[in-house]
């Protein structure tokens, strides 16, 4: 018997099998697409075709995420939101976690936990695409490199660029002026990193930050974004193995659980 989590985000989709013990059998992420009414049922039949399991195996079915709405009627048992299914996952997979910052493709979020790994503060930015993967996404674009070298090529800088605009549009006006000056790439990388971090620290700051802090979603894939959040907050932050899955994951623990009270 199995139980699965799906995660419709803006950009990418995740689906993640668990088994009676909560551990992760599998996985899959997809890109979501114009499809959102059918992308979690696709990205879950195809997650389970590769594990060799069949749907009647699956026992429960969580939906979270910017699409959970639309996945719920023939899909998914239940919906819940991502802020209580990232802080599940998280202190799953690190149970001394009290601080969780979710970069994802559109919004970043950052959660407060208390010891039992209850969510006891929030705040997010949904308004702009500042400080999310949409933003590294189109200034990749502009830099004319793939958005997973991003955080390599950073790393390579000694002399970051300061980036005074963290507006999408603006950022990106301000990168091309910096490449016509002759500016190195991975400076203006890391500056773009920076500006990242700075904006995201403030989240962090209006709730408090406390030890041990995790970092999920796509962008904490970037090690760039990672080492200039961590210098900006001062703390050592953990990135799971896979973290853009954690809200899949935290939802597939949630569908266990409420199988068993059912």
């Amino acid at each position: 018997m199995y139980f699965a989590g799906i995660d419709i985000g803006s950009l990418a989709t995740k689906v993640c099998v668990v088994n009676e013990n909560s551990e992760i059998v599998g996985f899959q992420i997809d890109r979501t697409g114009a499809k959102v009414r059918e992308i979690g049922g696709i990205v879950l039949e195809n997650c389970l075709k590769s594990l060799g399991i069949e749907r009647d195996q699956i026992a429960y079915v969580v939906a979270t995420g910017y699409g959970r709405n639309l996945a719920v009627s023939g899909i998914a048992d239940e919906k819940v939101t991502e802020i209580t299914c990232h802080a599940r996952g998280a202190k799953k997979l690190f149970e001394n976690c009290h601080t969780v910052i979710d970069i994802g493709g559109q919004d970043s979020k950052v959660m407060r936990l208390d010891d039992s790994g209850k969510v006891v503060n929030f705040t997010m930015n949904d308004k702009c695409a500042a400080g999310t993967g949409k933003f590294l996404e189109v200034l990749a674009s502009t830099l004319g490199i793939k958005l997973d070298e991003m955080g390599e090529i950073a790393l390579k800088s000694e002399t970051p660029v300061e980036i005074t605009s963290v507006c999408t549009v603006f950022a990106e006006s301000e990168v091309i002026s910096l490449l016509a000056e002759g500016r190195d790439v991975q400076d203006i990388v890391a500056g773009l990193h920076r500006a990242i971090a700075k904006r995201v620290s403030g989240l962090v700051r209006q709730i408090g930050i406390a030890e041990d802090v995790v970092m999920t979603g796509g962008v904490a894939k970037n090690r760039g974004v990672v080492k200039s959040l961590e210098d900006e907050l001062g703390v050592r932050i953990n990135v799971p193995d896979e973290p853009q899955i954690v809200g899949a994951y935290g939802a597939g623990i949630i569908a266990l659980e409420k199988f068993l009270r059912e």
